[in-house]
């Protein structure tokens, strides 16, 4: 793998791998956050508009360039960033990559098309009520993040998004889409010094007057560290505590418990917290709340627990689905469960056995090219650099029982532990 910076800020990620595939993705520093001044969902809604046209491409061009290839054009937005990807055969890698860069850059936002999206992501907004799952836990987080930039939903509401205009999208887009907030990556069977020439390339194209002396690259050191400039004014979000119930009058309850979690820079905590909320509700049936809630009890088809991790904070939930009179006993069996990780150190063996599973899970995971090259991309978004895959193996290893304890100890400490609950 190499991964630098070019001499206009853009940074980059190159990985060779032997799949017909070519994954590239251009990943920016803008999302529901970065809002403030401007209506909420806006984040959203631009990554929805920027495919309605560019300088050169109407929306019919732009929805068929890739797929006459064989190939597919996406992408979505998160609380902190705008991503957009391409999946075609190797010889086309060129042109998706192209194409990526000529929406971030000359996207026009037609007056007809932004009309027409409204419509569209209006009616997504509307069928989150048909999802109550998803409802659920879009509220805990408003809720948990409140008063703080995360809070803002990633679609906005209806109220807000017909009030968006193209003129709002491109002062949106001309503020944030600049090389200093994106990050290239690509994963391909394409000898990697190719690769990083073209993203030199791409980058001298599309943003001529960014060029300026002192272009890095290389592979870099491992580290966790925040990089310098863009979104330095982090702050952590103010603790709060709720327990509330909303009567929806669906046929199945639908719950959220957690807390805030370490940020993307608190590394020991952060690291500790991902294996202890694998061990305790990962996608694994002998999961702990897997195996006592639906195994041995059948009180429910799906219980995880989820890390979401930010610049700042972090939000750590357990989300289940239950009929109702089953509710109290997943509670008790929750806050159980959740005791005996703050009092109880794991065995050596247990421990062991559980860095092995999620090892296992990463390693799988990780053999999807698109999954690498995102991951990459956040990780250049994140700390200016991707991590080995020697390096994560060793944090993942570093990580001792006391370091377990101390994080169930911090993530559910009762005195801040919140609770929704869709009845």
């Amino acid at each position: 793998m190499l991964y630098g910076k070019t001499d206009c800020g853009l940074q980059y990620a190159v990985k060779r791998t032997g799949t017909a595939a070519a994954y590239c993705a251009l990943s920016i520093k803008c999302g529901t956050r970065d809002e403030e001044g401007y209506h909420s969902g806006l984040a959203h809604f631009t990554e929805h508009t920027i495919f309605k046209g560019t300088e050169k491409k109407s929306a019919s061009v732009i929805n068929g360039y890739l797929d006459k290839l064989g190939g597919e054009l996406n992408a979505f937005t998160t609380k902190e960033e705008i991503v957009l990807h391409a999946t075609v055969l190797k010889e086309d890698l060129p042109k998706a990559a192209n194409l990526l860069f000529e929406l971030a850059t000359s996207a026009t936002f037609p007056e007809a098309e932004v009309d027409i999206e409204k419509g569209v992501v209006i009616d997504e907004i509307n069928s989150y009520k048909d999802s109550p799952a998803e409802d659920v836990y879009d509220k805990f987080e408003e809720m948990i993040f409140s008063g703080h930039p995360l809070a803002a939903p990633i679609l906005g509401t209806s109220a807000s998004v017909k009030k968006i205009g193209r003129k709002e999208l491109l002062e949106f887009t001309g503020e944030k889409f600049i090389p200093e907030r994106m990050a290239f990556s690509i994963v391909a069977d394409i000898d990697e010094k190719k690769m990083e020439k073209m993203a030199f390339r791409l980058a001298s194209k599309w943003f001529p007057e960014k060029i300026s002396a002192g272009a890095e690259a290389g592979t870099g050191k491992d580290g966790m560290e925040a990089p310098h400039g863009i979104r330095m004014n982090l702050r952590k979000p103010q603790p709060v505590r709720f327990d509330k119930t909303v009567n929806k009058k669906n046929h199945q309850v639908n719950c959220v418990i957690g807390n805030l979690g370490p940020s993307l820079y608190e590394e020991r905590e952060r690291v500790a917290t991902i294996l202890m909320c694998n061990i305790l509700g990962g996608p694994a049936s002998n999961s702990i709340l897997n195996y006592e809630l639906r195994e041995k009890n059948g009180w429910v088809y799906g219980v995880e627990c989820t890390y979401t991790q930010y610049s700042d904070s972090g939000i750590v939930a357990i989300s289940l689905g239950c009929d109702k009179e089953n509710l109290e006993k997943c509670d008790k069996a929750i806050a159980r469960e959740m005791k005996k990780l703050q009092t109880d150190l794991l065995s050596p063996s247990r421990l062991a056995a559980a860095k092995k599973q999620f090892m296992g899970q990463m390693a799988i995971s990780s053999d999807n090219g698109e999954a690498q090259c995102l991951a990459m991309g956040k990780s250049l978004m994140a700390y200016g650099r991707v991590l080995s895959d020697e390096c994560t193996r060793e944090k993942i290893e570093s990580v001792t029982a006391e370091e377990i304890r101390n994080a169930a100890k911090a993530v559910f400490d009762e005195s801040s532990l919140c609770r929704l609950v869709f009845l």
